[in-house]
């Protein structure tokens, strides 16, 4: 079985306290990005006992055996112990580190395809579960569409929000940031206006309402994400943030027929195309 874990972006990105199990409380709307990966997933070759995973693309950092794919298999093979061993092979397309929610499309994909090939016919909210284990932001990829998202951004209200079609940049410098040194300069509060009502006014006012957070933190020492963001606003950019904890910077262009073709340097990897 071939699918396509796809990215997201983040529309604004609040962080409104510290819970008690040391992670962070969310505010944020989840929008998926169709730039995505290449994951197949089909039954081992007869005689294969143990799950295989195979990279290519992209270079992935660690060890395969603790890629997230293989923890999705690991995960339902506990509770299905006659779960036949799987072959999967991961090409990666969408950068590491760049506040895309790559690595964790890749593993809510995995879930989902391992219950397909393999029969298990799990409902949506056990394939969420099973994400939610996984990682934060791992069971929004399981529905795969526009979500607010609370909590450490695995608890979802439904927000009507289309921006299907709307022309989209994405820009990525190469600049990797940990999700870890993006949350050190972080200090929790209530945001002033709930984000919902933020988004429902038009587009044209979210450039002075709806915030990421990470930005204040990380901007200053990374003053690439700044250059790139008001880049996209020269070019005509109704709305331009980073994504997640970054480092990827994006623009809306809802009054273009398509996303613009800049000049960026060569190192940058660059997504153009609709939403």
């Amino acid at each position: 079985m071939l699918s396509f874990p796809n990215a997201k972006l983040n529309l604004g990105l609040y962080v409104t306290a510290k819970r008690p199990d040391g992670y962070h409380a969310l505010e944020t709307v989840f929008l998926p990005l169709p730039w995505a990966d290449v994951l197949e997933v089909l039954p081992a070759p007869k005689g294969q006992l143990a799950p295989s995973l195979t990279l290519s693309g992209r270079p992935i950092p660690g060890e395969v055996a603790t890629n997230l794919c293989l923890k999705a298999y690991e995960l339902l093979k506990a509770d299905f112990p006659a779960l036949p061993a799987a072959q999967l092979h991961l090409h990666k397309v969408v950068p590491i580190g760049a506040g895309l929610g790559g690595g964790s499309a890749d593993a809510a994909f995995a879930l989902r395809a391992l219950s397909d090939v393999f029969g298990l016919n799990l409902p949506t909210d056990q394939l969420e579960g099973y994400a939610r284990r996984l990682g934060a932001d791992c069971a929004f990829f399981i529905q795969n569409t526009p979500r607010l998202a609370r909590e450490k951004g695995d608890v979802f209200e439904p927000i009507e929000l289309n921006l299907a079609g709307t022309p989209c940049v994405v820009v990525y410098s190469g600049l990797h940031i940990g999700t870890a040194q993006a949350f050190a300069g972080i200090a929790p509060q209530a945001s002033a206006q709930s984000l919902r009502a933020a988004l429902a006014a038009p587009m044209s006012t979210w450039r002075d309402t709806v915030f990421n957070d990470f930005e204040k933190s990380l901007a200053p020492a990374y003053p690439v994400l700044t250059e790139i963001k008001q880049q996209l606003y020269a070019a005509g950019a109704t709305y331009a943030s980073l994504s997640g904890s970054g480092s990827a910077v994006y623009g809306l262009f809802p009054g273009l027929a398509e996303a613009p073709a800049l000049a960026w340097p060569s190192e940058y990897l660059v997504w153009r195309g609709g939403l």
